[in-house]
C-alpha cells in the first residue's frame, strides 16, 4: 500500500486529526455522521466514538468538531501545523 500523501507531504507527518475528550462526550454519534473520511469508529461498550484512522482527517477540516453539541472534540493549534507544513515544504520540496 503506497504511503498517504498531503499536497506532497507524507501525511503521517502532519499531526492533524481530532482527538475527543471523553469526559464531554454525550455519544450522540455527530462526529461520526458529519466526517466524510471515516476517521472515528464506534466502541459500542463504550459509547463512544473512538479516533481509529487519524492520517484519514482531511488536514485543517473540523467539520466533526463543529457537528459536536458538546465541544468534546478538539484539534491542534492551526497555526502551530501551518508553521510545521512550510518546514516540511522545504524538507520534501512540495
Amino acid at each position: 500500500m503506497a504511503e498517504q500523501m498531503w499536497d506532497g507531504i507524507p501525511r503521517r507527518e502532519i499531526p492533524w486529526y481530532p482527538t475527543v475528550n471523553y469526559d464531554l462526550c454525550i455519544g450522540c454519534q455527530a462526529c461520526i455522521e458529519h466526517c466524510p473520511a471515516s476517521v472515528y469508529t464506534w466502541d459500542e461498550q463504550e459509547n463512544h466514538p473512538v479516533v481509529a484512522q487519524p492520517y484519514n482527517c482531511m488536514v485543517y477540516c473540523k467539520g466533526c468538531a463543529n457537528a459536536c453539541p458538546e465541544d468534546a472534540i478538539s484539534f491542534p493549534e492551526k497555526e502551530q501545523v501551518v508553521a510545521l507544513i512550510k518546514e516540511l515544504r522545504v524538507k520534501y520540496g512540495a
